[in-house]
């Protein structure tokens, strides 16, 4: 059984955005970091402002990472740096067909998704922010999530009519 063609495509796709969007992520926090007037292209006003976003104390271990370790610990890295590593995960789990591939997918789709919730609760509740960087991170990884379940689906019928 190989790889259906839409979701080797609609992976690839969502993968490539989601590294794009991570890398840039990465760029304006880093960017902000060293000169406090820089403007990222995402800046569009007071309250639509992704670099406003990324250098909050959400911007970096979920703001949860700094609590169990030093603010400049190495394990506090900018969330973006996790959304590259989960999208690299992403595509080269996806290349494989084994059912443990597929639940791992889905697993990290769900930890995803419940991070995206959680973050787009602190964007709108709490720093009363717009982020379009960060709502387009949202959308890949629940995009990733439907992909991921029609991929365990798939395999686990393949599955049940060999055996």
């Amino acid at each position: 059984m190989a790889v259906p063609t839409w979701e080797r495509k609609t992976r690839v796709f969502l993968c490539v955005l989601g590294l794009c969007l991570s890398v840039y992520a990465l760029h304006v926090e880093l960017s902000r970091e060293r000169n406090p007037d820089y403007r990222a292209m995402c800046d569009l006003g007071e309250s639509v402002s992704c670099s406003k976003v990324f250098t909050s104390r959400w911007g970096r271990g979920f703001g949860l990472v700094q609590f169990f370790v030093a603010k400049d610990s190495p394990l506090n890295q900018p969330n973006s740096v996790l959304g590259i590593i989960f999208y690299t995960l992403q595509m080269g789990l996806g290349l494989s067909l084994s059912r443990k591939a597929a639940v791992i997918l889905v697993f990290s789709s769900w930890v995803s998704v419940a991070g995206s919730l959680y973050l787009a609760s602190i964007l709108a509740f709490i720093l009363g922010d717009f982020c379009m960087v960060c709502v387009s991170t949202y959308v890949v990884n629940f995009a990733l999530l439907f992909t991921n379940l029609k991929r365990r689906r798939g395999i686990e019928g393949t599955k049940e009519k060999a055996g």
